[in-house]
């Protein structure tokens, strides 16, 4: 079988890029040849990530066409689409014959701000994208142009969710993310769940839960809710507790701001930037994790990384966490904002080791059930063969 993988990007950068390259190898493991078309390149690790492919066709010179129709010379079975809102290149997809299958890895298909919550409240979008987005998000935070704001048009990602629809399939990662494209119009039928696989921990790991640490790890992004995180720890009673918050964004500077302002410069931490390696040593002493995102996160992925490290988490109720964060069981959820709870479910853990070390056991035992790399990498394969032999679909 052979597939051609779309991405907007080339290299590392975040999840959708690691989960691109993974799938790349590990569907090379299975006999698939894979090439890929893309964009971009994210200046990180651009050598290592084409590695994983058997070609490559690069559109972001400009000449986008002739990179799609080297591509299709590829002769691909089936075309595995991952992050892509270039609409030249989407309607060439639905137009070019092949199969199309689509992995959701964000909300970005269908939301002009890709944070599916509203910025001035910081409450929760759920309801359908339309023209009356123009009101309320049409000015959206420019990461690239030469100004910091840039406006949006609705009708250019109503004519994305368009093109969208006619794919033969979509993957998500969570039935959160099920359920939304489904309010978007997309038949049930044509959508699989497939979480991804999450770093395992390292030989020879092993939890401690010695100290009352408490770890935030991802980055300080406003709608990640570090700073209700840093209220919640501001209301914690457990003697000696510590937090250590690794990550870092532009968020970083408000954080602090409630760090100071709550007078926890003597427990809190920023660490910024981590590597793997050194986070180790930090999962290794944490005795609770804490995902405080106000968004919603389409499954929060560092969540799946913390339960095969064995530490229990307590997070917000938002998005797709609840697909793997049982209450009571892993770990605690939490009502939305709700900073008062969420100290006291910190609290439960901090003051009581046996019981972060059996919620971490039972997380690793789930992460290990619910997470295999190798059944992972078969059930998209065998997705992958399924819609290649099942052909176009009328559309």
């Amino acid at each position: 079988m052979r597939v051609l993988m779309v991405h907007y990007r080339c290299g590392d950068l975040g999840g959708a890029e690691a989960n691109a390259r993974h799938c790349a190898n590990g569907l090379k493991q299975r006999g698939v040849e894979v090439a890929l078309l893309h964009g971009g390149s994210t200046g990180k690790g651009e050598e290592r990530f084409l590695e994983s492919f058997s070609g490559s066709f690069d559109w972001s010179s400009g000449a986008w066409r002739d990179a799609f129709d080297r591509a299709l010379a590829f002769r691909p079975d089936v075309i595995y689409v991952h992050k892509l809102d270039h609409l030249g290149v989407l309607e060439a997809l639905t137009e070019c014959g092949v199969p199309l299958v689509r992995m959701v890895h964000d909300h970005d298909m269908y939301c002009q701000r890709s944070a599916r919550y509203f910025p001035w409240n910081r409450k929760i979008c759920t309801r359908k994208a339309g023209y009356a987005c123009a009101v309320t998000c049409s000015v959206v935070r420019d990461h690239e142009g030469p100004l910091p704001i840039k406006l949006v048009r609705p009708g250019v990602k109503l004519r994305e969710l368009e093109l969208c629809r006619r794919f033969n399939h979509h993957v998500v990662v969570t039935t959160f993310m099920k359920r939304e494209l489904e309010l978007h119009e997309f038949p049930g039928e044509h959508i699989s769940i497939l979480p991804p696989v999450p770093k395992a921990a390292a030989a020879g790991y092993q939890a401690r839960y010695t100290e009352p640490l408490v770890l935030f790890v991802g980055q300080l992004l406003r709608g990640k809710g570090v700073d209700m995180m840093i209220r919640a720890l501001g209301q914690c009673r457990a003697a000696g507790w510590r937090a250590l918050i690794i990550g870092d964004g532009s968020h970083r500077p408000a954080c602090e701001a409630v760090v100071d302002e709550l007078g926890l410069r003597d427990r809190v931490r920023f660490t910024g930037w981590v590597d793997q390696d050194s986070l180790k040593n930090y999962y290794e002493n944490a005795r609770v994790a804490v995902i405080p995102s106000l968004w919603p996160e389409p499954i929060a992925t560092i969540g799946l990384e913390l339960m095969q490290h064995a530490i229990p988490i307590v997070a917000f109720d938002a998005g797709g966490v609840s697909d793997w964060l049982i209450h009571g069981e892993n770990g605690y959820l939490v009502p939305l904002i709700d900073t008062r709870q969420m100290a006291s479910r910190i609290d439960e853990l901090l003051q009581d080791p046996a019981l972060a070390r059996r919620m971490g056991a039972d997380g690793l035992e789930k992460g290990k059930r619910w997470h295999d790399q190798e059944s992972y990498f078969d059930g998209l394969r065998e997705l992958l063969a399924d819609q290649a032999r099942v052909g176009v679909r009328s559309r």
